[in-house]
């Protein structure tokens, strides 16, 4: 990666349990070293467990705060790690969907990845988007009306004034960094 993002401020969400290690610290530690700020909410605040491919305890990272202190109009981008767990649990929090709602709203962009699309579909963002996921997810984002689903490693929509990006797996993630970095470049 060549883009720099000094100035950028990242918001990156999770849950407390369930993450998974390489989709959360690979797009902290990528971005970061662009000298872009990034923010770690969790929504209870405090050390959260991530975990390898879903089902081994990795390690525990600490959270910069609560989800419900955290307001998108102080940062410039929105990041979903997957984790079958974390995901799920982001997609019924209503903090979360909120700050979905608060960036899509804001026309910023808004960056999932695995199983992290399952927060955009309950925060209702996801009609008129083609979008890529982990596969099993891709009749969940058909059926919450997504324009399409494609399988590739990355996915970039502009609709409605906000820049969505996604990928499928950790394999993935050296382009959804770099798809991230030049979106917030650009912007």
């Amino acid at each position: 990666m060549t883009t720099q993002l000094h100035g950028k401020n990242i918001l990156i969400i999770t849950a407390n349990t369930g993450i998974e290690r390489d989709e959360l610290l690979k797009p902290l530690e990528a971005l970061r070293s662009l000298g872009a700020t990034l923010t770690h909410g969790s929504i209870e605040g405090g050390s959260t467990q991530t975990f390898l491919h879903d089902t081994e305890k990795d390690r525990q990272v600490e959270s910069d705060g609560k989800l419900s202190g955290l307001n998108a109009r102080d940062f410039d981008a929105l990041v979903i790690p997957g984790g079958t767990v974390n995901a799920d649990t982001l997609r019924q929090d209503p903090e979360a969907q909120r700050l979905v709602n608060e960036f899509v709203d804001a026309g910023k962009t808004v960056a999932a990845i695995c199983h992290g699309p399952w927060l955009l579909i309950d925060a209702g963002v996801i009609p008129g988007k083609t979008l890529t996921s982990y596969t099993s997810v891709r009749t969940d984002l058909l059926n919450a009306k997504a324009a399409g689903w494609v399988d590739s490693e990355v996915k970039e929509c502009t609709a409605n004034g906000w820049k969505l990006i996604t990928s499928r797996t950790p394999d993935d993630l050296p382009a959804f960094n770099q798809a991230i970095a030049n979106a917030l470049q650009s912007a």
